[in-house]
């Protein structure tokens, strides 16, 4: 229901907004490498405005998600832990003897609490 209601209310606004801007954006521009030289053919690229645009879009989706995710690291790496920590935990208590098989110590209704304070 979620990826239906994404698809029908982001992604298809956004699928029409940028065909209509690969549309207005259709006549060639060039684009150099080469500040002192603009005219050099060898460092200068001439493509349709849209696939520019669509290109710094790209890259600037996998630049802003390699930022999140490095930045998100220290978490990941805490998550783990504690994984490793749980399952030590559970074959910890999965290899301890059940409390029908172990000895009773003390008093039939076991360790006495201290009363609690007003």
């Amino acid at each position: 229901m979620l990826n239906r209601f994404m698809l029908i209310v982001v992604f298809v606004p956004l699928a029409i907004i940028l065909i209509a801007l690969a549309v207005a954006n259709r006549e060639l521009v060039a684009f150099t490498l080469d500040p002192f030289n603009p005219g050099n053919p060898k460092l200068t690229l001439t493509l349709p405005l849209f696939i520019f645009l669509f290109l710094a879009l790209a890259i600037g989706m996998m630049v802003g998600s390699l930022a999140t995710w490095v930045k998100q690291g220290r978490y990941r790496k805490l998550a783990r832990q504690r994984g490793v920590e749980a399952e030590n935990l559970r074959q910890a208590v999965s290899r301890a003897p059940s409390a029908s098989q172990r000895p009773i110590q003390g008093s039939a209704q076991g360790p006495v609490l201290p009363k609690p304070t007003a």
